[in-house]
């Protein structure tokens, strides 16, 4: 059943009612995996293409040369050093330390990072996955220290974005640029392969600023362990691993995420939510008000000129 949403200034249909106070519910996707068909003029082959659309997201290896991934991995540590210079909103510390957790608006604190997300190997087939021109939603910069980082716990993206940020479809994929070596010990990305052809929605209603609770440790918009031991039990679990420079695109309605790190190896990504211009948010669907700006771009949003060149001469 759609439930009206009413903004000030148009009326969405809410296609995916989710924190709900006393219920929570698994209901079949609504909208396209892949939102064009492949051709040959695809920036992915055919295989890819079926791939991500079975499992909901894509591993891609050797897009990158390894000057460039050195001059991102060196970019990434100048911005993790300098942490005091970042705006205090845009910065995340780890539960209970001062280490660096997340650096939020990536775009805006490095031109480098900024040329990253327009180029062509990234930003092209954000384009093609959904059909239509593209901005950033979000970007940041993800670590996880050795010995200390925490965890992320199982959680769709797409509910978030849908309840507190007011996205209206699945029209939406994010890219993590791995920086750092990531392997099935230092706690890489989990997914669930086909949990995206589900959407649930979670129990638990949304309290106010919840934001500034949930980017340490997330506890509203998660799913009940009996819905994830389905899921798994189903198709089991999955870990995007591969060396720095790696590129794992997934659908924004996956269900992942990541274990605490205690190996002395730290794990660190760039991450980038790609939203289709066509799918700009409104108010929020499930939240008292909508997330800051540095979570969830807003307003003008300008689509992304893709970039072709080698990132070593940016």
């Amino acid at each position: 059943m759609n439930i009206t949403h009413r903004t000030s200034q148009f009326t969405a249909m809410d296609s995916y009612p989710t924190r709900q106070k006393d219920r929570e519910c698994l209901v079949p996707r609504k909208d396209p995996i892949l939102w064009r068909d492949w051709t040959a003029s695809a920036p992915i082959t055919q295989a890819q293409a079926q791939a991500y659309e079975s499992n909901g997201y894509l591993v891609c290896k050797g897009l990158f040369s390894d000057d460039e991934i050195d001059r991102l991995i060196a970019a990434s540590a100048r911005l993790r050093a300098n942490g005091q210079d970042i705006r205090t909103e845009d910065l995340v510390t780890e539960p209970g330390a001062d280490a660096v957790r997340t650096i939020f608006r990536l775009d805006e604190h490095s031109p480098l990072f900024a040329r990253l997300a327009a180029d062509t190997r990234i930003a092209d087939v954000a384009r093609f996955l959904l059909d239509d021109e593209v901005y950033l939603h979000q970007s940041r910069l993800n670590y996880k220290p050795g010995f200390i980082g925490k965890e992320f716990y199982w959680h769709s993206d797409f509910e978030t974005w849908h309840a507190e940020d007011g996205m209206p479809r699945m029209r939406a994929v994010s890219a993590s640029i791995l920086l750092t070596d990531n392997s099935a010990l230092n706690g890489p990305l989990m997914l669930i392969p086909g949990s995206h052809r589900h959407f649930i929605a979670c129990q638990g209603e949304t309290p106010a600023a919840n934001h500034k609770t949930s980017l340490k440790r997330q506890e509203v918009g998660v799913p009940s362990n009996v819905v994830l031991e389905k899921l798994a039990g189903d198709a089991g679990l999955d870990a995007a691993t591969g060396p720095a420079g790696t590129v794992v695109f997934f659908e924004c309605n996956t269900l992942h995420a990541s274990n605490s790190n205690v190996t002395p190896f730290p794990r660190s990504n760039a991450f980038f939510v790609y939203n289709a211009m066509s799918n700009q948010p409104v108010a929020p669907f499930a939240a008292p008000a909508p997330r800051p700006t540095f979570l969830a771009n807003r307003g003008a949003a300008q689509a992304i000129r893709p970039v072709r060149g080698d990132l070593s001469t940016a």
